[in-house]
This record gives structure tokens, sequence and C-alpha cells, in this order.
């Protein structure tokens, strides 16, 4: 897999949206796909799904784990938490689909 779309779990995870039209992100792993009606994205406390209307990555840094979002954001939801004995537990793609 490529290394500048994963990174290192961290213990530092948040998510701020002003307006529904400008989200960060911290503690993101990997983007997983992306379009501009959903972006998926693997982070510290598990996988976090923002759907909306034109959305559009406007920076990604993947060394730090921040990740800004600009479009109409409709829901944010996330998938079954890693969060295992207090850490964050990170799993690559491949890991995700052949459990």
């Amino acid at each position: 897999m490529d290394d500048r779309m994963t990174r290192q779990a961290t213990d530092h995870h948040e998510v701020t949206i002003a307006n529904r039209e400008h989200v960060t992100v911290s503690g993101v792993l990997q983007v997983i796909s992306f379009d501009d009606e959903e972006i998926i994205l693997d982070t510290d406390l598990g996988t976090l799904n923002l759907k909306g209307e034109d959305l559009h990555i406007k920076q990604l840094n993947l060394d730090d784990g921040d990740l800004a979002i600009e479009g109409v954001v409709n829901s944010v939801t996330y998938a079954a938490s890693r969060v295992k004995g207090g850490k964050a537990r990170a799993k690559g793609f491949l890991d995700r689909i052949l459990r």
C-alpha cells in the first residue's frame, strides 16, 4: 500500500464542522475513498463516513493526520470503534476486507 495514503495511529482525534461547509479532521490514518458525495476515512477511533454535496478535499497531511474538506455536509457517521483497552488499533485496508 502507498505510504503516502496511510500513517500510524496516535491518541488524538477531532472533527470540527463550521457552518456545514468546512470540515477539519485530525487523527486521520488513511483516506479509504472519496468523491463529491462521500468521503470515507480510517481514523484513530474507527471509520468515519462523511456524506454531502460538492465535497472536496482541500488539504491532506497524513504525516500529521490532518484533513480539511469543503462542501455541504449532510451526515457524519462512524463505523464500529477500534478502541481496545483505551488505545486505538490501526488495521490496513486488506485486513478489513479479508476478515
